[in-house]
């Protein structure tokens, strides 16, 4: 009997102490994933670093347990001496799991660090190490078909000059750029002679690249100035492929000292706001979906080394669930532009319209696409220069 009730005593203490552990916060909780995030610019420049920024905090929402951490102003000019695997160190030390890069700056640096480190898990985001060959197998790439957006941005432009002069606020020049900047240049001169039927000889598209995502002080161009020269030489309508927006910034200036003119921001979706009376719509990347199908892999157990280029869903463009590419239409877009825009965005979609399609020449003359060629993605991804019709550098000199 006394062994019995030594037996129900001691089963009793020990349910007592199992809950008084149950109490204590964090018993039996599953440690939070954490992901780093690592910034080219401030994560509230009101362009592509703040995108990404949200993205985590999408992340954060739609995923119970993700903590994000984040560094930004990883660049030269910010954070001299100090170099992408050292940042990855201290982040690893902290118990991150899966880093984000989201810069093409970054490449080196992230194919280096996830070499150092074989059991976290990478993602850069608009590289192209798993296309060459040079990605290790913890390490993917992710980027958004923003060529399709910039079709739009140039289409808009197109659809609301009145001078004929598109400008385009050009960063540095590499892959990237140039098809972003030549997608913005077959928008418009699509709506111009296809739409508006009007003589190709009268569209002027120029870019002026100031050398980097920002400005940088004694090392780029002003883009503040690149933008004031554009608009006191005739060209009323300025597309950005700048991370910040000085491009909307200086067309509201101009606009108040009674010049007609307009701009297109570039990859946030709220970078219109604070310019309604200029801003024609923005062409953004929304980073959430992609983050997130990559995070969920990584917890799982799932990891692949991949190469994904996200288009928009032409269900619903701007749908923050499912659309890695949106455009937002800005106040500043005349009803009538903004239907032939609708007409158009539909034509994408359905590849009614294909704009990478043949004859296209390169600046110098040589064949880009042959008649009738459908561009694949890597002649895409690849392009070597901008495109005969366009003004500006193909390269740097």
């Amino acid at each position: 009997m006394f062994k019995k009730m030594g037996l129900a005593l001691s089963i009793f203490f020990m349910l007592v102490f199992m809950g008084f552990l149950c109490l204590r916060p964090g018993f039996g909780a599953e440690k939070p994933f954490q992901f780093g995030l690592l910034l080219v610019g401030p994560y509230n420049d009101h362009g592509w670093s703040q995108a990404h920024f949200e993205a985590g905090e999408y992340v954060q929402k739609k995923l119970p347990g993700a903590k994000m951490i984040y560094i930004d102003k990883v660049n030269p000019a910010d954070r001299q001496g100090i170099t992408i695997p050292q940042l990855v160190d201290d982040m690893v030390e902290k118990g991150i799991k899966l880093i984000i890069a989201n810069s093409d700056d970054m490449k080196d640096g992230t194919r280096e660090a996830a070499k150092m480190h074989p059991d976290i898990h990478f993602l850069h985001i608009s590289g192209d190490d798993v296309l060459t060959g040079k990605a290790s197998g913890n390490l993917s790439n992710l980027m958004g078909r923003m060529e399709y957006g910039k079709m739009m941005a140039g289409f808009a432009a197109a659809m609301t000059t009145k001078t004929g002069k598109i400008g385009y606020l050009g960063p540095l020049i590499n892959e990237e750029t140039r098809r972003l900047v030549a997608s913005s240049y077959l928008g418009a001169k699509y709506a111009w002679e296809k739409v508006l039927k009007k003589d190709p000889k009268e569209l002027t598209f120029k870019v002026t690249w100031i050398g980097f995502w920002f400005n940088i002080p004694g090392v780029t161009a002003d883009p503040t100035k690149v933008a004031q020269n554009f608009f006191n030489t005739g060209y009323d309508v300025l597309i950005s492929g700048i991370d910040t927006t000085e491009a909307v910034v200086v067309a509201k200036q101009k606009k108040q000292e009674g010049k007609m003119v307009w701009a297109i921001p570039y990859d946030y979706i709220g970078a219109c706001e604070g310019a309604s009376d200029v801003c024609l719509g923005v062409p953004y990347f929304n980073w959430g979906p992609g983050y997130l199908e990559f995070i969920q892999a990584s917890i799982a157990g799932k990891w692949k080394s991949n190469w994904i280029w996200m288009g928009p869903d032409w269900k619903n463009i701007n749908d923050p669930d499912t659309s890695t590419v949106g455009f937002k239409p800005g106040p500043a877009l005349s009803s009538s532009a903004k239907k032939a825009l609708d007409s158009f965005i539909s034509d994408l979609g359905t590849k009614k319209v294909n704009l990478f399609e043949g004859p296209l020449y390169y600046q110098d003359g040589s064949i880009f696409l042959k008649d009738g060629e459908i561009a694949t993605d890597k002649k895409i991804w690849y392009m070597e220069q901008l495109l005969k019709g366009m003004l500006g550098q193909s390269s740097a000199k």
